[in-house]
């Protein structure tokens, strides 16, 4: 059976690093790390992940097409950002997991599989 794929959106090439080789001992393939929104909506022109994990500002602006792309999809998707969680996030970002960096490993990767496994 095929690995659930996870999309990595995260301009700071050493963090998308970081959170593919911790998704991938987790158990998921991975598709990324993108590095602009522009890279990553071209991806998903033909693909679909089954999971993604997404910073909220990117080299070229915010995530928000991405997440509106996903949601659109029913592709779950948690933000991993240094911004703090605000309760006054646009529509696309109510009721998105908000893990805000630095965040321990084992919750970064217990977040994704969750999920994961609600999209399974």
């Amino acid at each position: 059976m095929a690995s659930p794929c996870c999309m990595i959106v995260e301009d700071q090439a050493l963090i998308g690093m970081s959170l593919e080789a911790f998704l991938e001992d987790a158990g998921f393939s991975v598709a990324g790390p993108f590095l602009s929104c522009a890279d990553a909506l071209r991806w998903l022109e033909h693909n679909t992940p089954h999971v993604a994990v997404l910073d909220v500002s990117l080299r070229d602006g915010t995530s928000l097409p991405i997440a509106r792309e996903l949601k659109g999809r029913n592709t779950p998707f948690a933000i991993y950002s240094g911004l703090p969680f605000t309760s006054n996030l646009p529509d696309d970002l109510q009721g998105v997991p908000w893990l805000e960096k630095p965040v321990p490993r084992e919750e970064l990767t217990a977040t994704i599989a969750r999920l994961g496994r609600a999209n399974a």
